[in-house]
């Protein structure tokens, strides 16, 4: 069976021992870059290896572009190698923020063409509270040849979303907190506000108070209620520095409507430029 989108505690317990399916600890504080990784050697599921936001899963930050911007394929596919991820293998990455980092993961993987990857639902919290198998050393699997494929999942540009903005071809979402996205409060970036244009649906809005994905038709409901008649194609998700925004689009395929893309810089690339226009309030 091929998990693309979610996998229960359950079924990755009876997988553990499987030799083509590799598990990431996707922990990671954006207020202390190492206590993810410090988390990962007090204990973590075994045979999970350890995956850092900043250092694994993003490119170095350079001028004009966000916080975390997107790796290079060539090397997240060297470092994928080394990882030992089978060509065909199922990936699962947890984390103990909902899925909001290891959902970064999910979707590199995608955009890398692997079909087989997953956010383990309810993470590390789920997984503690049902007293399932912990382990604390680290672990290194044998390398292999790891091979990117076309990308099942496609990301756009800061200038494409300008663009498409004034065309009005985008229905741009912003996964940041509310008060994040009316411009009240900014304490990450240096500039409060959003895109013009956007539309706010914070990607805490997916979990059910367990920490678990809401099952799939009320992931459905809620989206279908706040695009209208948008296709999901239309659909470009936003948030900081393009991180929490996968959640949202991994919560969109989840139910079904597949298709929508990430703008992988957000909002911390596009005040980058002074002369992209910022708005605050609800709209």
């Amino acid at each position: 069976m091929t998990f693309n989108t979610l996998i229960s505690t359950a079924e990755l317990a009876a997988h553990l021992g499987d030799p083509s399916w590799t598990v990431f600890d996707c922990r990671f504080s954006l207020a202390d870059p190492a206590a993810g990784e410090h988390a990962y050697h007090q204990g973590h599921i075994p045979a999970a290896q350890y995956a850092h936001l900043e250092r694994d899963l993003s490119a170095p930050i350079a001028a004009g572009s966000g916080r975390h911007p997107l790796p290079e394929r060539d090397k997240l596919v060297a470092k994928l190698s080394d990882w030992g991820v089978a060509e065909n293998g199922q990936v699962v990455a947890y984390d103990d923020a909902g899925g909001a980092f290891a959902a970064r993961m999910w979707w590199l993987l995608r955009w890398l063409g692997h079909e087989r990857v997953a956010v383990l639902d309810g993470g590390w919290r789920r997984w503690s509270e049902e007293k399932r198998p912990i382990a604390v050393n680290a672990v290194r699997r044998c390398p292999t040849v790891f091979a990117a494929r076309p990308p099942l999942l496609a990301w756009v540009t800061s200038e494409e979303v300008q663009t498409a903005l004034a065309r009005r071809a985008v229905h741009l979402v912003d996964a940041r907190a509310p008060e994040r996205f009316r411009g009240e409060v900014e304490p990450i970036d240096p500039v409060a506000g959003h895109v013009p244009g956007a539309v706010n649906h914070p990607f805490q809005d997916n979990l059910a108070p367990d920490g678990r994905f809401l099952p799939a038709d009320e992931l459905r409901r809620s989206f279908t209620r706040q695009l209208g008649s948008v296709r999901p194609e239309q659909v470009v998700h936003m948030c900081g520095s393009g991180v929490t925004a996968c959640h949202n689009l991994l919560a969109m395929e989840t139910a079904g409507l597949a298709g929508s893309r990430l703008y992988a810089g957000s909002w911390s690339e596009w005040i980058r430029d002074p002369k992209r226009p910022v708005a605050r309030g609800s709209e």
